[in-house]
């Protein structure tokens, strides 16, 4: 997997899902573990969604040997 979520968005992720899950607390429901993707892709770096639209917001281009 060549990362594709860049520092920002990586934190922006974070932050949304850790509001999404204290929602899904606040109002009971299991949609709160829907944060647990924004999370999981925060702390990877790699977005699957992103590779289908060809979006990069990584500044560091792969090396390609």
């Amino acid at each position: 997997m060549v990362r594709n979520v860049g520092n920002v968005d990586r934190i922006a992720r974070l932050i949304l899902g850790i509001a999404v899950i204290a929602a899904g607390f606040a109002v009971q429901s299991w949609l709160g573990a829907l944060g647990l993707i924004f999370i999981g892709t925060a702390l990877v770096g790699f977005c699957p969604i992103y590779t289908l639209f060809g979006i990069n917001t990584c500044p560091v281009k792969p090396n390609r040997a």
